[in-house]
């Protein structure tokens, strides 16, 4: 049993470093959606229909709620010594402000494309061939798309605006079904690999539990791959490289773990179930496969409107696929047994192991 003196210290430590992220964030989101009311007040009428759906969509208090529930889980895991006391690492004042300042530069651009449907401006003849046609989009109408530094940089604050500050916290519950694996292990002669490592918040998370564990964080960007070594630096046992999941550059049966983060919302189809096949192929026998992404219609009906409404106003093509899409029976075509769907938020965790 935790001592009490302890675990109040814990408690105070982990609300004085999550709070006044999510107010941080909150606030961003408030700033947001006034200066976009503000834009479409003066330009009148807007040129796009508005978004609209007739599912069931939550309302903030609602949201706010279930965020609530989120961190007191996240807090659980650390007093349960799933993990030690998160730290976010953000960067210093000055970093964190100009993340921010990146972030409102870019919103006049992203309503403008938002309004008249322009999403393939990162398509050039420098571009083109160079990564697959469905990755060379402005997702979210953000300028570079996933393919510069800029874009890199303000990432992290746009994503978590987006979750109102509960998106690392969200990535955290990855560990969990890491931990059960892990545990009792030398993690020094375990092997992870993250597909879709993005700027490397998650291994910053997994490297904070397992510091010696040998882990190798793969994306499609460059920007997002050197921003994720700038990130990361802090940390040895720890490869970062540019491949595709689609082919990924390891061996058969050489890993222990595989993880992916927000990235199978991003992919069409028939693509999901070509990476889901070369996550399979990379496990050992009785590997663990953990992926957390966005929640799908039905896991949540109170949220299904909200689901629904999401790529009307980002944009994110193959989103709606994903929404409806059949990960159980994809996974067991490629030999990955499901073992449980968990929802956190506005995401959910699913955890797989190779048979």
């Amino acid at each position: 049993m935790a001592d009490p003196v302890s675990q109040f210290a814990t408690r105070i430590a982990y609300g004085a470093r999550q709070l006044p992220r999510v107010a941080w964030y909150i606030g961003h989101g408030m700033v947001m959606r006034r200066l976009s009311q503000t834009v479409r007040e003066r330009a009148g009428a807007s040129r796009r229909p508005r978004a609209h759906t007739r599912a069931s969509v939550p309302d903030r208090r609602r949201l706010y709620a279930d965020m609530a529930v989120l961190f007191r889980q996240d807090l659980a895991n650390v007093e349960a010594g799933i993990y030690p006391l998160p730290a976010d690492h953000d960067g210093t004042l000055a970093v964190v402000l100009n993340r921010s300042r990146l972030f409102f530069a870019d919103l006049p651009d992203v309503h403008r494309r938002r309004e008249k449907a322009e999403y393939r401006q990162v398509l050039t003849e420098d571009t083109r061939g160079k990564r697959p046609d469905y990755y060379l989009r402005n997702f979210h109408f953000q300028s570079g798309g996933w393919l510069t530094e800029d874009s890199a940089r303000r990432y992290d604050t746009q994503v978590e605006v987006l979750f109102n500050g509960s998106a690392n916290a969200t990535r955290r519950q990855a560990l969990l079904p890491l931990h059960e694996v892990f545990a009792g292990r030398d993690q020094r002669r375990l092997r992870l690999l993250d597909v879709g490592c993005g700027t490397g918040r998650f291994l910053d998370a997994l490297k904070q539990a397992w510091p010696r564990l040998p882990a190798l964080g793969v994306d499609l960007s460059e920007a997002y791959v050197a921003e994720a070594k700038r990130h990361l630096q802090r940390w040895c046992w720890l490869n970062l490289m540019v491949a595709n999941g689609e082919a990924l550059p390891v061996k058969d049966q050489s890993q222990d773990a595989v993880t992916s983060i927000f990235m199978f919302h991003e992919l069409p189809p028939k693509v999901r179930r070509v990476v889901l096949r070369e996550f399979a192929r990379v496990l050992k026998r009785g590997g663990r496969l953990v992926v957390v992404d966005s929640l799908q219609i039905g896991d949540q009906p109170d949220y299904d409107g909200m689901l629904e409404l999401f790529p009307q106003s980002y944009h994110e093509p193959y989103y709606r696929s994903y929404l409806k899409e059949d990960f159980l029976g994809i996974a067991a075509d490629c030999g990955l047994a499901h073992i449980r769907d968990v929802n956190a938020f506005v995401s959910k965790v699913m955890v797989f192991d190779k048979r």
